[in-house]
């Protein structure tokens, strides 16, 4: 029986597409792969980071069924404990405020690294295992 094997694509919302795109290459690293007046498609490895505009991307009458969201998303980028003191700098270095860090499961799931993009959406930097032993 046919089954989904991963995640292509992922996608948040922000209107401002330039602040976006600044956040998410200096930021985090992702690579800017295409952008027009809609979106921006960033590269995470083998999978994308797409970031519609939803003024725009809810419109009618495009090939792509229309589709937006409101409000602030999340998206978890995996982050080893080893590289957590790294990514405190760069995100320090790219004028990025951490809001939080969680410590999971009583100190044995490891941590995770939350901040806010220009849209107001949550990224956490997580723990590769975060979800290996849930039921």
């Amino acid at each position: 029986m046919v089954h989904a094997k991963q995640i292509h694509e992922a996608v948040l919302y922000a209107t401002d597409l330039e602040a976006a795109a600044k956040f998410y290459t200096e930021g985090f690293g992702l690579e800017l792969v295409s952008q027009n007046e809609i979106m921006l498609v960033l590269s995470v490895g083998s999978t994308y980071l797409l970031i519609f505009n939803p003024q725009k991307s809810s419109v009618t009458g495009r090939a792509v069924p229309p589709h937006g969201s409101s409000g602030p998303g999340h998206i978890a980028f995996v982050a080893e404990a080893s590289e957590l003191a790294s990514w405190r700098q760069r995100l320090s270095e790219a004028d990025i405020q951490i809001v939080s860090e969680v410590i999971w499961n009583e100190g044995t799931g490891g941590t995770s690294i939350y901040v806010k993009d220009p849209a107001g959406n949550s990224v956490e930097l997580a723990p590769p295992d975060l979800w290996s032993g849930s039921s």
